[in-house]
């Protein structure tokens, strides 16, 4: 089996230190679970990394390059690349993602 390189994008590493910045002011051994729970999810991608769903609200636009795993309430979105998985954004699942996703993932606005 082909073996994928798990990379992660500057911005997402700071989307999931912000998400375990905010739940360690209220239980720092939870922001821990949290932070070991997302990161080794995305590294499951180095196996099957097509296994993720196309984010519905770019492949409602025709967009179908990006994909995302759910760790409830977060999304993990990333984009497959030759052998690279690259994590591109870890967010709230709960916001409206629309013209973040639009803005972040393809420099539109």
């Amino acid at each position: 089996m082909k073996l994928y390189r798990v990379r992660w994008a500057e911005v997402a590493r700071t989307d999931l230190f912000e998400i375990v910045d905010f739940i360690a002011e209220r239980s720092p051994r939870a922001a821990g679970h949290v932070l070991d729970q997302l990161e080794a999810r995305a590294q499951t991608l180095a196996r099957l990394p097509t296994r993720g769903r196309i984010v519905l609200e770019l492949r409602r636009l025709g967009i179908t390059a990006f994909r995302e795993l759910i760790v409830d309430p977060w999304r993990i979105i990333y984009r497959v690349d030759d052998r690279e998985v690259r994590v591109l954004a870890v967010l709230d699942g709960r916001r409206e993602l629309v013209d973040l996703l639009l803005q972040r993932l393809l420099g539109l606005q």
